[in-house]
């Protein structure tokens, strides 16, 4: 029997953190500098937002690609697109390379195997949204606690990626403060209701990157999705970056075109 260890959500109030300072209002994103470099920080509470799902292929059975294609299929749903992002490793084709589910079907299995590459940099993880009895919420685990303690049953959305940059509020222990390996780079992290979502505007590696979750946003657990293709969708800063086309994608969505 799986454990049902994130039903209860720490309840927080929705602040954006800004250059180490916590803010209220009701601005989703903003650009902070940590260590030196360049971020855009993007943060929505579970509680207030429509959804946040993800999303890979189009009713054409083609993967949307790119953030303009998944803008109009949200439209067509009468919803309005408010954020989204790249949203884990994949192959050739688009399809993801570790466990991907939309819609409570799982379109890829889980991948625990090793190999090269930062995917199998272990441990690696996944982000999850689950929903049960009219509730829903976000988390991130590692692959084998999802494999071993998830309760499969709730799991409406999820995408794996790695490595975990956060686990367990410690940096993953293959990071140097050193490397000269730097990217941009993308993840997301979550702490009670709240999901931050971080892409660097320069290139850092991945210690810097984790620090950002471990230190500026006080996350216990957070998840590297992707370098060199990230890329963010947030029109609130006039955002709308363009380049390779994607594989999975996660976004944030409201019901219409009505405020929050």
């Amino acid at each position: 029997m799986f454990v049902r260890f994130w039903i209860t959500i720490l309840i927080l109030p929705a602040l954006l953190v800004i250059g180490g300072a916590a803010r209220a209002g009701t601005t989703a994103c903003a650009d902070v500098t940590f260590q030196g470099s360049s971020f855009t920080i993007c943060q929505y509470d579970t509680r207030k937002v429509r959804m946040i799902r993800t999303y890979l292929y189009g009713e054409n059975g083609k993967p949307y690609g790119t953030f303009k294609r998944l803008e109009t299929a949200i439209k067509a749903q009468d919803e309005t697109l408010l954020f989204a992002m790249n949203g884990g490793m994949y192959h050739d084709d688009r399809s993801a390379v570790g466990l991907y589910i939309e819609n409570g079907r799982e379109l890829q299995s889980l991948n625990t195997n090793k190999g090269p590459g930062n995917f199998h940099m272990l441990p690696n993880g996944l982000f999850v949204i689950w929903q049960e009895n009219g509730s829903w919420g976000a988390h991130i685990l590692t692959a084998n606690d999802y494999k071993n303690k998830m309760a499969k049953d709730v799991v409406a959305y999820a995408t794996q990626s790695g490595p975990m940059l956060v686990i367990d509020g410690k940096l993953h222990p293959k990071f140097r403060m050193s490397s000269t390996s730097n990217n941009i780079r993308n993840g997301v992290g979550v702490k009670g209701d709240i999901v931050y979502f971080a892409i660097s505007n320069e290139r850092v590696n991945f210690h810097t990157f984790a620090s950002l979750f471990k230190d500026h946003l006080k996350v216990n657990n957070a998840l590297y999705l992707d370098g060199v293709v990230s890329k963010m969708y947030a029109p609130e800063l006039g955002r709308h970056d363009k380049g390779r086309l994607m594989g999975p994608m996660i976004a944030v969505t409201r019901e219409g075109g009505c405020d929050e």
